[in-house]
């Protein structure tokens, strides 16, 4: 790659800038992420066999993670019968809602920074394309 340099910085403001300690590595991993997108999208709650329709996992499996994202406070189980039969209600907690927020405020800056340096890649690939003599 004759006349790409490595990127070298100085800048004591770029320290970390693509840490994204944001990132919370309890909600960073498929099956809770895809739960607590289906909870927040239901602020009401969701049934647990319902849940477990939408994210495409087993009872087992979505028990652990239910159990997981409930001992961090980020959901809540509430318990009950329904025309004799029990039912099993999950829902985001408000602490659970605040931090999905934030996590996908850090999410999208991810994106845009990934976005954003593919464009300049991209930008600097066709200039120099064209400055090549021919």
């Amino acid at each position: 790659m004759a006349g790409n340099k490595p990127h070298k910085s100085s800048d004591p403001k770029e320290a970390g800038r693509f840490a994204y300690e944001g990132l919370e590595r309890l909600l960073h991993e498929r099956s809770r992420l895809g739960i607590l997108s289906s909870l927040a999208a239901h602020p009401e709650g969701v049934i647990f066999n319902d849940l477990k329709l939408l994210c495409s996992l087993t009872d087992g499996n979505l028990s652990r993670q239910i159990q997981i994202l409930e001992e961090a406070g980020f959901v809540e189980v509430i318990k009950s019968v329904h025309k004799n039969r029990p039912r099993t209600l999950c829902r985001l907690t408000t602490v659970g809602r605040r931090k999905f927020v934030d996590y996908l405020s850090e999410l999208e800056r991810v994106v845009h920074d990934a976005a954003q340096a593919q464009d300049e890649s991209t930008r600097g690939h066709a200039i120099s394309k064209h400055l090549r003599p021919t």
